[in-house]
C-alpha cells in the first residue's frame, strides 16, 4: 500500500514557522534576558534584585552607598615617646594579643632606636561607625586602647579629635565622641534574624584605603574565637558573626551590614596565619552592640547582668552519654551555680541542660552569653531547663558580680573618668585567692592621675587613706570624699606584699 506523506510534511513545516514565530515575537532569540512590567517598561533581570526575586543577581549598590558615609576613619597616638621597660612590656599585651589575627604590623608598633634614643611615638588606625546624629561613634577597644589622642576622619574628610566615653574590653567595643551635630547615624539590624548563608557587606578602611566595601556571606553564628582572653578579666562575652568578607588590618571597629544598609555587626578580627584577610572575619553582632552602647552612653560603663552559674565550654551527645543524660545532645551543661546567685535562688541545679532563654532555643555556651549580654542586673529572664527526662522553665533575676542588682551611677563613672580608670568587682573566688574581704580590681588605665602615679593594671585596690574599700561604688564615695593628699594602697596578684601609690586630689 502506498503511502501519501504530503500530509505529514505540512503540518511538520506549519508547527516549526509557528514556533520560529513565537520565539521571535517572544524575544527569546535576543542575547538579554527582560520581563515585561505591567507598566509596559522593559527591566532587566538584575533589577529584580532590590525586589527579593529568587535566584537573581544581588545589587550592593544601595546598600554600600547608605552605609559609607556613616562609616569613619580613626587614627590614635598611643602614650609617650619614651617608657620603662616595664610600662613597654604591658602596653605590648594587647597588640601581642591581636597580633595573631592582625599580624606583626597591627598596630604600627615600632622598635626604640639604639643608645636609649627615642622612638616614634606609637600610632595605629582603625575605622568607626556613626551611631548618633551628635557625633556618638562604635568602634573596637582595641583601635583606641591606650591611646593619648585620637582623630576622626569623616568620609567627606572633615577632621575630629575625639574623646572617650566609656570602653568594654568583654566585648572588645568602645564609645568615642566628636564635637558636631547632624551627622549621618547608621540604623540598626536585628542580628537575631540573620541566617547563615544571607550576603553582608564590610565598611571600613583598611591599610589606610578609605572607604572600602567588601562582601561575602555569614559562613556562622555565635562563634566562639577565645580572642578576648586576657584582655577583659575574664569577663569575655564572646558570639561572633562569622563571615568570609574580606577585612583586613584598619577594618577594626567598621561595620558590618546587611543589603538593606543596616548595621549587624561591628568587624572586629579575622583568622589568619599571614596578617591579611585569608578566608575568615568575625564581627559583634549588633544586638550586643546596641546594649553596650546604651550602657555607655548612659552610664560610662558597662551594666552586665550574670546568672550566677558555671557550665561546660562543649554539650555533645558524648558528654551527654558520659553524664548518663538521654534524649538531648544540645544545650549548655550547667557544672555548678553561685550561692545566693540569681540560678540558685531559681531553682536551677547542677547537672541540668540549658536549652533555652527567653523562648529562644540555646545549643551552646556562646549563644547563653550573647542572650545574657543583653540584659542588666535586676533584669529578669526565663529559662527553659532539661532535667531527668523533662522539661520545665525558671524565672531568674540577673544580679551584679557583687551579688547586687544595683547599677552603677553615671556621678561613680564620672569620677572613674578623671582618674583614667576602669574598676571591676571582685568575685568570691578572686576574695579568697587574693586573701582579702574587699576591694576592686584595675581592668584598665588611660590617660589620668592614676596612670602618672605608675599603678598598673591589674592592680587590686584595698583601701584608700587607710580606709578599706568594698566596691566600686564604696571607692567613687571615698574618693569624693578626700581632699588634698590621697594615698591608695592593695595588692597585685602575682606580687608579694602592699603597695601603695599616692597623688592630689
Amino acid at each position: 500500500m502506498k503511502t501519501n506523506y504530503v500530509p505529514l510534511v505540512l503540518v511538520a513545516l506549519f508547527t516549526s514557522l509557528s514556533t520560529i514565530f513565537v520565539y521571535r515575537l517572544a524575544g527569546f532569540d535576543r542575547k538579554e534576558v527582560v520581563f515585561q512590567e505591567a507598566n509596559g517598561k522593559k527591566t532587566p533581570l538584575a533589577q529584580f534584585a532590590k525586589k527579593g526575586i529568587a535566584g537573581a543577581p544581588i545589587d550592593f549598590t544601595e546598600a554600600a552607598s547608605k552605609a559609607t558615609p556613616m562609616v569613619v576613619h580613626i587614627t590614635t597616638t598611643q602614650g609617650s615617646t619614651r617608657q620603662s621597660n616595664t610600662q613597654r612590656n604591658q602596653r605590648r599585651d594587647v597588640p601581642d594579643l591581636f597580633k595573631e589575627f592582625f599580624g606583626d604590623d597591627f598596630n604600627g608598633w615600632q622598635q626604640g632606636g639604639g643608645n636609649g634614643a627615642p622612638r616614634q611615638a606609637p600610632q595605629s588606625s582603625g575605622s568607626g561607625v556613626i551611631v548618633s546624629a551628635d557625633g556618638y561613634i562604635v568602634t573596637n577597644n582595641h583601635v583606641i586602647d591606650n591611646a593619648s589622642e585620637i582623630e576622626v576622619v569623616l568620609n567627606d574628610k572633615r577632621s575630629y579629635k575625639a574623646e572617650v566615653v566609656g570602653t568594654a574590653p568583654s566585648t572588645d567595643l568602645a564609645v568615642i565622641k566628636i564635637n558636631e551635630k547632624n551627622l549621618p547615624a547608621i540604623p540598626f539590624g536585628n542580628s537575631d534574624d540573620l541566617k547563615v548563608g544571607e550576603w553582608v557587606l564590610a565598611v571600613g578602611n583598611p591599610f589606610n584605603l578609605e572607604s572600602t566595601v567588601t562582601a561575602g556571606i555569614i559562613s556562622a553564628k555565635a562563634r566562639n574565637i577565645d580572642l578576648l582572653r586576657g584582655n577583659s578579666a575574664g569577663e569575655a562575652i564572646e558570639a561572633f558573626i562569622q563571615t568570609d568578607a574580606a577585612v583586613n588590618p584598619g577594618n577594626s571597629g567598621g561595620a558590618l551590614i546587611n543589603t538593606a544598609g543596616e548595621l549587624i555587626g561591628i568587624n572586629t578580627a579575622i583568622a589568619t596565619q599571614t596578617g591579611s584577610f585569608s578566608g575568615y572575619s568575625f564581627a559583634v553582632p549588633s544586638n550586643i552592640v546596641k546594649k553596650v552602647i546604651r550602657d555607655l552612653m548612659e552610664y560610662g560603663s558597662i551594666q552586665r547582668g550574670y546568672l550566677g552559674l558555671s557550665y561546660l565550654p562543649e554539650f555533645n551527645s558524648k558528654i551527654a552519654s558520659e553524664k548518663g543524660i538521654e534524649g538531648i545532645s544540645e544545650g549548655v551543661y550547667v557544672q555548678d551555680v553561685t550561692p545566693d546567685g540569681g540560678a540558685k535562688l531559681a531553682g536551677v541545679q547542677a547537672g541540668d541542660v540549658i536549652v533555652g532563654m527567653n523562648g529562644k532555643r540555646i545549643k551552646s555556651g556562646p549563644e547563653l552569653l550573647e542572650e545574657v549580654a543583653r540584659f542588666r542586673p535586676n533584669d529578669k529572664v526565663k529559662l527553659e531547663l532539661y532535667r531527668n527526662g523533662s522539661r520545665r522553665n525558671v524565672e531568674v533575676t540577673l544580679k551584679a558580680k557583687d551579688g547586687s542588682t544595683n547599677l552603677t551611677a553615671r556621678k561613680d563613672n564620672e569620677t572613674l573618668r578623671g582618674l583614667g580608670v576602669e574598676l571591676a568587682e571582685l568575685s568570691a573566688q578572686e576574695k579568697g585567692k587574693l586573701r582579702v574581704r574587699g576591694g576592686v580590681k584595675v581592668t584598665r588605665l588611660g590617660q589620668g592621675k592614676l596612670r602618672r602615679t605608675g599603678m598598673q593594671e591589674g592592680f587590686v585596690i584595698t583601701s584608700i587613706n587607710d580606709e578599706p574599700i568594698k566596691s566600686v561604688e564604696d571607692f567613687t564615695e571615698k574618693l569624693n570624699k578626700s581632699k588634698g593628699s590621697v594615698v591608695i594602697s592593695g595588692v597585685y596578684p602575682n606580687e608579694q606584699g602592699e603597695f601603695s601609690y599616692g597623688f592630689m586630689q
